[in-house]
């Protein structure tokens, strides 16, 4: 396409990925990354983990340095994108010309609050950012009386977390824990592991938070449940999903059905592509995004590749990955979730320790998964390809 100017939107794992991509791709004209945090590229997935544990400075985030050499500007969103001119409009009334788009502005924390107090959030944290994480680490030295809302592999680990540092941990779900997200199988594993660390559950979706607002020293936020019941508590953790951010799109003419959709390559349209929390792309199992952290990898590595060779380039050959640490087991899972039925026991049992796992899906495919076993994904990966010869179930 001969493109002289990339601008990419987004300065989390997808805008750097796709960075790196493009140069290591040959891309040598002028490269700008747009980021609305001042803050370097760093690891979402260990706000969750590692760093609330870390003792001393949090570290565990940090990546290494890039080496994209693009011209960054930090601390500054995009407000408008007029795709016709090609023109990248900031919400600081700068204007960005460009020859080719990365889109990759990721998503954000979905709020309890919002719906009925769309500017008041007093009382509900999120962990989506860094500075998200620093608050939460503060707020967790005095040990404080916790609510978690949200059952999902996020509202788990933040929970996880909080136990850890010896505060009183209630987790609010609308059924159990992490079985839309894993099956009945691991969310009882992994429930059992939970309460065996002292983890209190509240089996009733949160409906109202009551914060005591600004100023009012030492009073709870009350949460109000489905089922008439009110938690108080200190500190009330929000863990209820992401919103993609995709607003400032909205008159670009680029969202189908409200939603950002690109093609098995990453493409909007031959000079703009997209990845991350922020597309939805084909996968085996229908268009959808997948706000996970190798997700966003593989996408942009693919996009790159796209803008710069058009339909030579190769399509994504999307091979979900997950992975979690929680109540003292790590998981990691190669292949969909969430999974129906007992599996295959390949070594091991979870409810005796380390443990390999295969699940057969009705199109050939399957998942695997190792509970605190070391095993490399490309092995994983594997297994979850192929079916090997299988133990015999646990009694």
């Amino acid at each position: 396409m001969g493109l002289k100017r990339i601008v990419v939107v987004g300065n989390g794992i997808a805008g750097l990925t796709a960075s790196d991509s493009l140069r290591a791709a040959g891309f040598d004209g002028e490269l700008t990354v747009v980021g609305d945090e001042y803050h370097a590229p760093y690891s979402r997935p260990a706000l969750s983990k590692a760093a609330l544990l870390d003792s001393g400075d949090m570290t565990s985030h940090q990546l290494p340095a890039a080496t994209h050499e693009a011209h960054e500007i930090l601390g500054v969103a995009a407000a408008r994108l007029d795709a016709e001119k090609k023109v990248l409009h900031l919400d600081d009334d700068t204007g960005l010309p460009f020859d080719g788009l990365v889109i990759a502005t990721g998503s954000r924390a979905r709020r309890l609050s919002m719906a009925e107090h769309p500017g008041n959030h007093d009382g509900e944290l999120t962990l989506r950012t860094l500075e998200d994480a620093l608050a939460l680490r503060r707020r967790l030295a005095n040990q404080p009386s916790v609510v978690v809302i949200g059952g999902g592999a996020l509202g788990m680990e933040i929970a996880s977390g909080c136990l850890s540092v010896g505060c009183g941990v209630t987790l609010v779900s609308q059924g159990r824990p992490l079985t839309k997200q894993l099956g009945p199988y691991l969310s009882g594993v992994f429930l059992a592991a939970a309460v065996g660390h002292g983890l209190k559950l509240a089996p009733s979706p949160a409906v109202e938070l009551r914060s005591p607002g600004r100023g009012v020293a030492a009073a709870p936020t009350v949460v109000a449940l489905a089922d008439g019941s009110r938690i108080e508590a200190e500190l009330v953790i929000s863990a209820v999903g992401d919103i993609p951010n995709t607003e400032w799109l909205a008159s670009s003419g680029l969202l189908t059905g409200g939603r950002l959709e690109v093609d098995s390559r990453g493409r909007v349209r031959p000079d703009i592509i997209a990845a991350g929390d922020v597309a939805a792309f084909p996968t085996a199992r229908g268009i959808q995004r997948v706000p996970l952290w190798t997700s966003a990898i593989e996408q942009s590595k693919t996009a790159a590749l796209a803008l710069l060779g058009g339909d030579g380039a190769p399509a994504l050959d999307f091979k979900p990955y997950f992975w979690t640490e929680q109540f003292g087991l790590g998981l990691k899972a190669s292949g969909f979730l969430p999974l129906a039925g007992a599996p295959d026991y390949l070594d091991g049992d979870p409810q005796d320790g380390p443990s390999l796992m295969r699940w057969s899906h009705a199109d050939g495919s399957g998942t695997a998964v190792a509970i605190n076993k070391r095993i490399p994904i490309p092995k994983l990966r594997r297994l979850s390809e192929a079916a090997p010869e299988v133990a015999s179930p646990a009694a």
